[in-house]
């Protein structure tokens, strides 16, 4: 999320051009239509007891809330830099602050979501009891606690160095805020330790499900879902990490190529790897349960699509 912040801030200090309104037109309008689908997905979540008891749901509301939190802050710090808004240091750093933390709890829920469907399978017997209530918010506090560990860190550094709650003269980003080089350090270490891990922890997960699922005594169609939905985290990673290369092709494009053509290929980046999938990668994965979605598919239509009663399965 902060690089899809910086990326908005170093896209829109060039986007002032003849095409500059519609394209602005293009990104919030999704935004906003996301925005209000996962709305509806945590109210969904808020209506059955079972959302809010089962591991897997636990997991994909806090998903949901991430991303909706990641989304709207960037549309604010889009906006901004559109409307040229300048921004005092200390609520620039805010901003900025908790998009990194919000980006690197997003990247870690993933691992979580993967290694529930890895217990679902490989101990079915045990896990009710290893994904319990208390388990599943231990664990996304953990996450919490992971993804502050840079922010914390810049925090003390910035202020250690530059305590002044000035205008800034460019527009909010993490270039405009932190130039020194050991903060590109510090990025480049998180980042990197993040994604190997949660990397780590996805593809074992996928190889772990794809063995257990050879065996006879495996429910052979919950393993594939359970194998497809890992899939679509790996999927996930990939595309985050996609994001963090943005604001590197930026500068190189902008650089070697005439300024139209770099304007134009760098809004194209930016929907592409930066706003789709924050806004897709919910409703996709709500989309292939089928529970859920028949009761979000009730809520979205205000009741109008008539839904029989609901039976939920409190098996994998």
């Amino acid at each position: 999320m902060s690089n899809f912040n910086e990326s908005a801030s170093n896209l829109t200090q060039r986007l002032i051009d003849q095409n500059g309104p519609t394209k602005a037109f293009l990104i919030v309008t999704p935004s906003v239509v996301f925005l209000y689908v996962n709305g509806v997905m945590i109210f969904t979540l808020r209506k059955k007891a079972v959302f809010q008891e089962m591991s897997r749901y636990i997991l994909f509301g806090h998903m949901l809330w991430v991303d909706t939190l990641n989304i709207f802050m960037s549309v604010v710090l889009f906006i901004c830099a559109v409307s040229r808004i300048l921004i005092f240091r200390n609520i620039c750093l805010a901003l900025v602050i908790a998009g990194k933390a919000l980006f690197h709890v997003s990247i870690l829920n993933l691992s979580l979501m993967s290694l529930e469907r890895y217990v679902a399978i490989c101990f079915p017997l045990r896990h009710a009891e290893i994904t319990n209530f208390e388990r599943t918010h231990t664990a996304i506090c953990v996450v919490w606690v992971l993804g502050l560990i840079q922010c914390l860190s810049e925090i003390i550094i910035f202020y250690s160095i530059d305590p002044a709650n000035t205008v800034l003269n460019s527009f909010c980003s993490r270039i405009a805020l932190f130039k020194l080089q050991i903060y590109k350090s510090i990025d480049i270490a998180f980042t990197c330790i993040f994604f190997v891990l949660v990397s780590f922890v996805i593809i074992f997960t996928y190889a772990s499900i794809a063995t257990v699922a050879k065996t006879a005594a495996c429910d052979k169609l919950s393993a594939k879902k359970a194998n497809k939905t890992v899939l679509l985290h790996l999927i996930q990673l990939g595309l985050g990490a996609m994001s963090i290369l943005v604001g590197v092709v930026q500068e190189a494009i902008y650089i070697s190529i005439d300024y139209i053509t770099a304007v134009n290929v760098m809004y194209i980046c930016f929907v592409v790897f930066v706003i789709l999938p924050k806004c897709l990668s919910p409703l996709i994965y709500g989309m292939r349960d089928q529970v859920f979605f028949c009761l979000f598919k009730y809520y979205f239509t205000f009741g109008r699509d008539k839904v029989k009663p609901v039976i939920i399965e409190l098996h994998v």
